[in-house]
Formats: structure tokens, sequence, C-alpha cells
């Protein structure tokens, strides 16, 4: 059943099943008729926040794909909105996008650990959502922002993750690579910290003090190296994750032998690396560029 919705930035949505939870269980797809740049929503769960937007640009595929993670300190009250125009913008340049939405905290089922398990089951979907759509799965990359930043980090972290973890999900796609703009890399460092700081005990569940492990493995330093090609994305000007929020992970990662870049730039602030035509968007896109010609 498809059914029409017009969003606030008035992009005709079309609305179709795909994934549910349990991978085995699959709801049989529309045939794949679409309009290109059309946000074509897509569940990837049953619950119902649990779901992505698929932007798919002109001309045949098969087409290079980012996922994107949306930020808003983790927090309800922001939504994958934030990441429409970034979205629409790198459909225009061939790639198709991948937006997703997921329980934050103050969703039911939103925070530990469900914000992460949704995250991961959306990159999963993509599985069966490329048997449909003209998605080239191996050229896939994951980008985020602030939050959204860590989440995307936290994916190239799970084949790190322990079996047991209850924030492991198989069957994922392979990455590419990440580029993490202005994303947060440790829990425990960043929770004294102005901004999202102050809600990393909602999304963990406690403190760091409360619970020392919870933050370790929710923390994609714990992890490195990743084994996946990272390029982050940093405004000089940025107040919210500064460069010294992000510096120990990148020389970390370098330290470990990781695949990783750190861009800069000057005159550019939190949320000019989410922002087409802003003086950060150029790097962006490059970034983008960069790991699918590696």
């Amino acid at each position: 059943m498809m059914k029409q919705l017009v969003i606030s930035t008035l992009i005709l949505v079309s609305v179709v099943p795909a994934c549910t939870s349990d991978p085995a269980q699959v709801l049989p797809p529309p045939a794949p008729v679409y309009e290109p740049l059309e946000a074509i929503r897509i569940a990837y769960g049953s619950e119902t926040l649990q779901f992505g937007e698929l932007r798919l640009p002109e001309g045949e595929g098969s087409f290079p794909v980012i996922m994107i993670v949306h930020g808003g300190c983790w927090l309800s009250q922001y939504d994958l909105t934030l990441m429409d125009s970034m979205a629409h913008d790198l459909a225009t340049r061939g790639f198709a996008t991948w937006n997703i939405e997921y329980r934050r905290t103050g969703d039911p089922g939103g925070g530990w650990p469900g914000t992460f398990t949704d995250v991961a089951e959306a990159l999963r979907c993509l599985n069966v959502v490329a048997k449909d759509y003209p998605l080239d799965l191996d050229r896939l990359l994951v980008t985020g922002h602030s939050a959204g930043g860590h989440l995307a980090l936290m994916l190239g972290a799970q084949d790190r993750l322990d079996a047991t973890s209850v924030l492991r999900v198989d069957g994922l796609p392979a990455l590419t690579g990440i580029v993490s703009l202005a994303g947060i890399t440790d829990l425990s460092t960043y929770y004294d910290v102005l901004g999202c700081g102050s809600n990393t005990d909602e999304l963990v569940g406690g403190t760091p003090e409360e619970l020392p492990d919870r933050y370790a493995e929710g923390s994609p330093i714990t992890y490195l190296p990743l084994g996946v090609p990272q390029i982050l994305v940093n405004g000089e000007s940025d107040n919210i994750v500064t460069l010294d929020d992000i510096t120990p992970y990148f020389e970390r990662a370098q330290q470990r032998g990781e695949e990783i870049e750190l861009v800069t730039v000057p005159n550019a602030g939190h949320f000019e690396v989410i922002t087409p035509g802003s003086i950060a968007w150029p790097a962006v896109v490059d970034a983008f560029n960069t790991l699918l010609e590696e």
C-alpha cells in the first residue's frame, strides 16, 4: 500500500514497507517506481520512528549510497528534517541518500540500547532496499552530524563489538567509509561538555561514575582501529563539538594505523558542515568523493 505525505519542505514523500526488525520477515515492496529526488519513506522496523527516506538521483543506477544520521543531542526534539537539504543536495550530485530516523531519548524505546540498534537496523535494511532500487552497496558511505556522527562511527565499530553486546546487530553491509561531521567520539570525556554533553546520561542511562562500562561500550574511541576509512570534518569555530573534543580520537586512530583524515574548516561553526552552500560544504562533498575514489 502506498500513500502520499507532504512534509514541511514541501517535498513529496512516498511511504512504502520494506524491512521489519527481523530480517527473515520482509514485507513485499511495491514495484520500484519513483521520481528522481523524491523522498521515498521506507520502514526498517515496526515502530513509528523506524524509517528512512531514500532519494535517488536522476539517470540510471546503480548509485553510490550515503546513509545520513541526523544529530540533535540524541534528543526527541530534533528529527531527520535537519538533514533534508543535505540529502537533497547530495542526490543532485549523483548519490543515493538514505536519511534515517530513529528513536531518541524521550521516545519510547530510545536511549540505551534502542538508539544505537535502530541506526544499525536502518543500515541493515539497505540489504533489502537495494534489491528493489538501483543502489550500489559496494560504494556505501555513512555520515552523521554531532550526535549522529557518534552513531555513524559506532556503525563502523559494529564488527568490533563483543558478540554478546546489546548494541550489536549482525548482517550489516560493509562500509566503504565514514564521514563524521563534528561527530562526538568519546561519551565519557564529552559528559561535562556544554551542548550535548548534558544529555549523555539520558542516552546511556546514568553517569560515567554509575555506568563506566556502558560509556566505554557506547564510545567509538574504544574500538580503534575500526578498520573503516574515515574523514572527520570540523569547523575551526565549532563551540559545540570542538577540535579539542575530537583530536584525541584522531590521534589515537593514527597511532593504531587507522586510515583517517581530519579536515578543519576556517571560520566555520557547528552547522555549516550540514548546510549546502556554506563555507564548509565543498569540504564535505570532497570528503565523500575522496572516500569513493579510494
